[in-house]
């Protein structure tokens, strides 16, 4: 067995390389996890096609994100839960229903929404580990998030909530 101890070295450096961040990661703390997300990916590709999905949004008197029921009163504890809960939300009802005519808007919106299904992985992996648990104000968050969502025709539901995609990077920035 002389390889052993060079097959070790090897599986010990790729397993530090795997859980380095990469350049433009930045290390998210919701409650008890710590996730690292590329979030200049994110909104480099957000910011490509913000004006022409926010410019599908037909009502403009609503949010689904914000006020009344803003974000930036989650408990820190209830971080993690509310966090993977809408990237839950964003990957299984909002990017499963945008489409558009335009492909290089259609890439960007995949590429968004396959960074969000690896956080929601990552999230989820932690949230088990650590038994991340909802409080009853973030779930009532969540509740209005989801009724504000349902009240809406899918598509327009969809295009708006990706629209709004910006309140919840700032909102994740700004609880880091």
């Amino acid at each position: 067995m002389r390889g052993s101890p060079l097959f070790l070295c090897l599986f010990s450096v790729s397993c530090w390389v795997n859980l380095m961040p990469t350049a433009g990661d930045k290390i998210f703390h919701f409650g008890a996890c710590r996730v690292s997300i590329s979030m200049t990916e994110i909104r480099a590709g957000f910011t490509a096609i913000k004006t022409n999905i926010q410019s599908r949004d037909p009502i403009r008197t609503l949010s689904i994100l914000s006020h009344p029921h803003s974000l930036h009163k989650v408990k820190s504890s209830d971080r993690c839960c509310i966090t993977y809960q809408l990237f839950t939300f964003y990957v299984d009802k909002v990017f499963k229903h945008c489409r558009t005519e335009d492909s290089f808007v259609n890439r960007k919106i995949s590429s968004i929404a396959n960074s969000f299904l690896s956080t929601r992985r990552k999230l989820g992996q932690c949230r088990e580990q650590n038994n991340c648990l909802c409080g009853e104000e973030s779930t009532e968050k969540f509740k209005q998030i989801l009724a504000n969502y349902e009240g809406l025709n899918v598509t327009s539901a969809a295009m708006k909530s990706l629209g709004e995609l910006d309140i919840l990077l700032d909102w994740m920035e700004k609880s880091r």
